[in-house]
């Protein structure tokens, strides 16, 4: 099957079978509110309500549907290749406290799901992180030595089940894989049982921290609370303080089916060749669906994503002949600059407001870590790792300034850069030559409108300027949305928010002016 005719599904969403809430509909008063639904913010609400705290949960689209509907769903404490890089930037203190927390966060979710009686479908496997090239090896004993010294049962090989010849690895005993949206829907049960509150297809649009908190919605209602969580991936609200610490990165991922005596048994991730991540999970037919992650690139760049899925089919079929592509969705991650997740309170919120954000694409052990981190601030306990994730932490952001600097250079060139390409033709050519699924930005009346020709020849226009910080978007052709380079916001071809930070949709133009 070639990958263009592969529908944008996730095996995850597809399976999961999550009920409807409702959206809400009357103002209301609670302990703690929670904004977003993903592993982060529902593993948060569970946290709170298990320890008889009133939670509300609330969702701007479908429960899970966003980064976590879209993983690939390894929980692991091996990040491809972090250790040497936190021993070296941050001492060797700050990589055992990043090992032992990710590592509880594993524990915990084998824990839960066992009390819960989760079918999850998980399973322990080794997690490691390879190289092809001879010129990588000298890096992973490096992080193989570092992950062993941070305590990790780690080590290095040159033999793995993948098959196809691997220069060396830094193999990880013990770590675990899992159906993600099969235990979040457990946990969301159990929340609900507990007295937890869910409320889907509700926007948040303002946070207002101090004693009481106020959360305002899309629709005007308000939430008073004594303590908000925002899990909305980006850090939403925060006035640009965390934004500015953030890069964005989007993953594209296929899947079929495959013999279950072609298990590579383990989980596979180099970076290598654009990235390649490679696992397997069951299928209850005497077979596995194979999910190979790749093509990394910045959202909002305009880069062929059509051609990135060529790639890695291309890629999937070379190294496991005969597979089928049945799945195929994308995933956006982002990643602070000094390597550390930011969890716990929001420096600029006011007070009594919880950030959980920057996991780098490793999401699972990263959102369980922030659900009982957070519920412990809460709770004014705190765990011994608070400081490693605090999210007004000096120290490491001032090691990272030549990091941080650089995103922001990405930053300031696009909202230059970006407007002199739409001086002319476009950035994706002139709206004429514009062939149904593409798009394309161009001027109109002196502004910049994003032009999408549907399939049926129609035109869709909005304004080109993204409603967070004014960036210009760019197409992108696979799953046909707008992007913006400067902080990773997403909108459909009619400019409604798909993905934030943006809140407010992009204007529509009328297609009679092109």
């Amino acid at each position: 099957m070639n990958a263009l005719d592969t529908p944008d599904r996730s095996y995850w969403m597809q399976t999961a079978g999550f009920p409807d809430f409702a959206p809400l509909t009357a103002p209301t008063e609670v302990d703690t509110v929670v904004v977003g639904g993903g592993i982060a913010g529902i593993s948060t609400a569970w946290e709170l309500a298990r320890a008889g705290r009133g939670v509300v949960l609330l969702e701007a689209d479908r429960l899970a549907s966003g980064v976590t509907g879209h993983t690939t769903g390894k929980l692991t404490a091996l990040h491809t290749a972090v250790y040497d890089t936190l021993r070296s930037r941050h001492g060797e203190d700050a990589a055992r406290l990043y090992a032992a927390s990710q590592s509880a966060a594993l524990r915990h979710v084998l824990t839960v799901a066992e009390g819960l009686g989760v079918d999850c479908g998980l399973e322990r496997r080794p997690a490691l992180t390879y190289c092809e090239r001879p010129d990588g090896v000298e890096g992973l004993r490096a992080e193989a030595e570092a992950a062993r010294a941070a305590g990790l049962d780690a080590s290095f090989v040159t033999e793995t089940g993948l098959p196809y010849p691997v220069a060396g690895a830094v193999r990880v005993e013990n770590q675990a894989q899992f159906h993600p949206l099969a235990y979040l829907r457990a946990l969301v049960d159990d929340l609900v049982a507990h007295g937890g509150r869910v409320y889907e297809g509700t926007r948040v649009t303002d946070v207002d921290g101090g004693d009481p908190c106020r959360v305002t919605t899309a629709s005007g209602i308000t939430v008073t609370a004594r303590h908000v969580v925002v899990a909305t991936h980006h850090p939403l609200f925060d006035h640009g303080v965390l934004a500015a610490r953030l890069t964005q990165h989007r993953d594209l991922v296929v899947a079929g089916p495959l013999p279950a005596d072609r298990d590579p048994d383990g989980m596979y991730i180099t970076e290598e060749g654009g990235k390649r991540s490679v696992r397997t999970a069951p299928l209850g037919d005497g077979r596995r669906l194979l999910i190979v992650t790749g093509e990394a690139f910045a959202p909002g760049t305009g880069e062929d994503t059509e051609a990135g899925y060529e790639r890695l089919l291309g890629w999937t079929e070379r190294h496991f002949p005969g597979v089928t592509v049945t799945h195929r969705w994308a995933a956006q991650d982002n990643s602070s600059t000094d390597t550390l997740p930011l969890i716990g309170a929001l420096p600029t919120a006011g007070g009594n407001v919880y950030v959980a954000t920057g996991f780098a694409g490793w999401g699972m052990t990263g959102g369980v870590l922030a659900g009982q981190l957070i519920a412990s601030l809460v709770a004014g306990t705190g765990e011994r790792w608070e400081g490693l994730y605090d999210p007004g932490r000096f120290g490491p952001a001032v090691r990272s300034a030549p990091a941080l600097l650089k995103a922001q250079w990405e930053t300031g060139k696009h909202f230059v850069k970006d407007r002199l390409d739409t001086w002319g033709e476009g950035t994706g050519g002139p709206v004429d030559e514009l062939r149904p699924g593409g798009g394309t930005v161009v001027r109109v009346g002196g502004k910049p409108c994003a032009v999408h020709r549907d399939d049926r020849g129609g035109l869709h226009a909005v304004s080109a300027v993204c409603t967070h910080m004014g960036c210009l978007v760019a197409f992108n052709n696979a799953e046909r949305t707008w992007e913006c380079p400067c902080h990773g916001s997403r909108f459909d071809v009619d400019g409604a928010v798909l993905q934030g930070p943006a809140l407010e949709p992009l204007e529509r133009r009328d297609p009679g002016d092109l």
